[in-house]
């Protein structure tokens, strides 16, 4: 039986699959594509946080999205440790999300 992913894959899957019993077709992408396919893969797994029916799921899927950034952040030159200290700034700068706040409509003054 035959399945079809055609998506970016954490470096021992192919070694996993093999020690399934199966044969993985694989290929290196190159630097336009990888781009692409992490943002795919960042996409793909925020999703995967969101459907998460547990908490233990839903961290599970948090540390799938902080490796696939920590990746984007390596091919951008930076580190995990780069993208937090501007996410604090950030922070710092214009809060968090713990107010809740839900901003429904603004209305200029003429």
């Amino acid at each position: 039986m035959e399945k079809v992913f055609n998506k970016l894959v954490r470096d021992g899957i192919p070694e996993k699959i093999k020690s399934n019993g199966e044969v993985a077709e694989t290929r290196v992408l190159n630097d336009k594509e990888y781009r692409i396919e992490l943002y795919k893969k960042l996409y793909e797994e925020c999703g995967e946080v969101v459907d998460g029916i547990t908490v233990d799921d839903r961290v599970e899927e948090l540390g799938d999205v902080i490796e696939v950034v920590r990746t984007i952040a390596k091919l951008e030159g930076k580190s995990l440790e780069d993208i937090i200290k501007v996410a604090d700034a950030k922070r710092t700068k214009r809060g968090g999300f713990e107010d809740r706040i839900f901003l429904e409509r603004t209305i200029k003054e003429e």
